[in-house]
């Protein structure tokens, strides 16, 4: 892997990579409704191939074993296997509940309880954070400060 490129020579083919954001059928895998989950976020496949789309959008095709699915990534939605991994409560798009009120400069800006959506992870941080569009604004909010709302992700649902 080449750290400092972001195009056709990032990841070699046969490289061991783990998918950091779930993958969802956008109506290109075969047999699935759109929509259905694919590979869970955390997964570990192979690169067995590199093409483009719209030509120029670098896509590697991932095998991966354990799901047997071979689906398109893109270079940002990758890392390395062996490369630390901070896996996250929630994802893009989930729904969220505020625990506590957040405010700026001591004023409330977002009331306890205030349901938000997230609309990006950020890893890198610790702890982990969150952008999140909460009604009217957005706002970078510690893991900590987030619950999940009463609506089940059947993703994530447990069967009794």
């Amino acid at each position: 892997m080449n750290e400092d490129r972001f195009d056709e020579q990032r990841f070699e083919f046969g490289e061991r990579v783990r998918v950091t954001r779930n993958v969802r059928n956008d109506g290109t895998y075969p047999g699935m409704e759109i929509g259905d989950l694919l590979v869970r976020r955390g997964s570990i496949g192979n690169v067995v191939e590199m093409g483009t789309f719209l030509q120029d959008q670098v896509i590697y095709t991932v095998h991966f074993l354990d799901q047997g699915r071979m689906v398109g990534c893109r270079a940002e939605e990758l890392l390395l296997a062996n490369a630390p991994w901070n896996p996250s409560r929630f994802e893009f798009r989930d729904k969220v509940l505020c625990t506590r009120n957040l405010a700026i400069n001591g004023e409330i800006i977002v009331a306890k309880d205030s349901e938000g959506e997230i609309l990006k992870v950020l890893r890198e941080l610790e702890p982990m954070q969150y952008h999140v569009r909460f009604p009217g604004i957005t706002l970078q909010v510690p893991e900590s400060s987030l619950a999940p709302t009463n609506t089940v992700n059947p993703d994530e649902a447990v069967d009794l």
